[in-house]
């Protein structure tokens, strides 16, 4: 467990909800929370190193500024798991890349600039593992981002 006290809290709330778009987000940011840029950077730093923030970035929607995305299901067997994990990681494309404790146990986003890409990027993996990956382009988008309330 993480230790957050009240000002890493108001940081990590305000920063889901209310970015600035600015030259210096982070001195707005700490403007704004009474905070100094720096010791706004240091905590952001020190949560990224303990593993409470992954990152810090837009969510851009792939679809609306010409390209496109999709989820992709792979059957691994247990052995091969990091070794197959390392190849997907490879590619600048995958956002997001999980073990899931079913037969297809390795799931993954990918973002890419057109279809061809996304085919480009399954066939490498396919022939790099010996694997079937399993590509479930998006129908309709319902949801995307999740905020967190950190008390």
């Amino acid at each position: 467990m993480i230790y957050l006290d009240e000002t890493d809290k108001k940081i990590l709330n305000t920063i889901q909800h209310e970015f600035p778009l600015d030259t210096h987000p982070f001195l707005k940011l700490g403007e704004g929370l009474e905070i100094s840029e720096e010791e706004i950077l240091t905590r952001l730093r020190r949560l990224q190193e303990e593993g409470a923030v992954r990152k810090i970035g837009p969510v851009i929607n792939r679809n609306r500024v010409g390209g496109t995305s999709t989820l992709v299901a792979v059957k691994v067997p247990e052995e091969m798991i990091d070794k197959v994990a390392d190849y997907i990681d490879e590619y600048a494309e995958v956002s997001h890349n999980y073990l899931r404790p079913d037969i297809y146990n390795v799931w993954f986003t990918l973002s890419a600039s057109d279809e061809e890409r996304i085919q480009e990027i399954l066939r490498e993996l396919s022939q790099k593992t010996g694997l079937e990956f399993v590509n479930l382009p998006t129908v309709r988008l319902f949801k995307i981002g999740v905020r967190f309330n950190i008390r």
